[in-house]
């Protein structure tokens, strides 16, 4: 029987918007809290996030009021932009940015003979869609195969590598472009409530783009395994409404992450997200920086030790939660540095997202 073809992430390249925005997000939201305890609460955890920067297109600026704004007013407290507003700014911006990724990956991408594109967005919506605006602006080949992932949230990253993954193992002629673009800070939401305004502390805006082929360097990709935790679809949600989409994270998600992934140790079998190893058996741990309550979860449900998250962890110090690009900046971070280590290193990959789901892949650093 012949050996299955072995997808390979080639290269990654990353960008982000020009404008940190977090410090002004900070200030931002201060009219917001009215009440003394939950303006603690949030500086308390403003504080404790392990967030330093995160960007935007959107630049900060203080207005003749003394009151931090933006630019473009945009954001303005008493008129917060509709949905449509939001999307306007997405058919602007997201192709520019996955623009800017790609160009890092390959400014000539058009002369790599790419025969498939997998984009990845859950923060906005445009058709013609972002697949083909870049195939066209970027030069590919129209005839280039096509898949557009939306609206999964931040474990799409893995859902786009996953189809990478399948294409070129039934093609192993295949050059799969994995583009993923998000702008999370179009969808603010005026709000009191202190649950919402901590979910948006955490994220950003990036983009990512990968070339996934059958070439044998890099990043390979081994196998997929999704999973789920009953009971908890209501935990992360993320709905559409009349001033942009609006994300619902609940407190009890890190706790639920922490328990699952301890019974996951523990049960330890083939059928397990860690396919019946123990977490030594791993080098390397690709975590989605969801937040640092969430890593703080994987790092006590698995009983890692400190060090294992430490590329999720500067990702989420210098970039913040860029939803389904996060994990990307992880790999790429991990690619960066691996002529420093000698020999394959092997490796466990995770994000979380709506459901409450984790989906999950083994790779092999080469």
């Amino acid at each position: 029987m012949q050996t299955p073809t072995t997808a390979h992430i080639n290269a990654i390249g990353t960008a982000v918007p020009p404008h940190d925005v977090h410090a002004a997000f900070n200030h931002m939201i201060e009219p917001m809290l009215t009440d003394r305890r939950s303006r603690a609460l949030y500086e308390r955890m403003a504080k404790r996030s392990g967030i330093e920067s995160r960007y935007s297109f959107i630049e900060p600026v203080v207005n003749d009021a003394g009151e931090m704004a933006d630019t473009g007013q945009f954001y303005s407290m008493d008129d917060f932009p509709s949905t449509a507003r939001r999307m306007e700014r997405y058919e602007q911006w997201a192709p520019e940015l996955a623009l800017q990724a790609i160009d890092q990956l390959d400014d000539g991408i058009a002369d790599q003979g790419i025969t498939h594109v997998v984009v990845a967005s859950c923060t906005g919506f445009v058709a013609p869609g972002l697949d083909q605006i870049l195939i066209r602006r970027t030069g590919i080949d129209p005839s280039a195969e096509r898949t557009l992932v939306g609206f999964m949230g931040c474990y799409a990253a893995v859902n786009a590598l996953r189809l990478a993954h399948h294409i070129v193992r039934s093609t192993p002629e295949a050059r799969v472009l994995v583009v993923n673009v998000e702008l999370c800070t179009l969808h603010l939401q005026n709000t009191d409530q202190i649950d919402k305004l901590l979910a948006m502390l955490l994220f950003s805006d990036g983009a990512t783009a990968a070339l996934v082929t059958a070439e044998p360097k890099g990043i390979a990709l081994k196998d997929f395994r999704p999973a789920a935790i009953k009971g908890s679809e209501e935990l992360i949600t993320w709905r559409i409404g009349d001033q942009g989409f609006a994300m619902h994270l609940d407190g009890q998600v890190p706790i639920r992450i922490a328990e699952a992934l301890q019974h996951e140790r523990t049960r330890n079998d083939a059928d397990g997200i860690l396919r019946g190893q123990s977490t030594a058996d791993y080098d390397l741990w690709a975590v989605h920086a969801g937040g640092r309550s969430i890593l703080d979860a994987v790092e006590r449900g698995l009983e890692l030790p400190p060090e294992a998250l430490e590329p999720s962890r500067t990702v989420l110090r210098e970039k913040g939660n860029m939803s389904s690009a996060t994990l990307m900046f992880v790999l790429a971070r991990m690619l960066a540095a691996r002529e420093e280590a000698q020999g394959e290193r092997k490796g466990l990959g995770m994000a979380f997202g709506p459901g409450l789901a984790a989906e999950t892949f083994r790779f092999s650093l080469l």
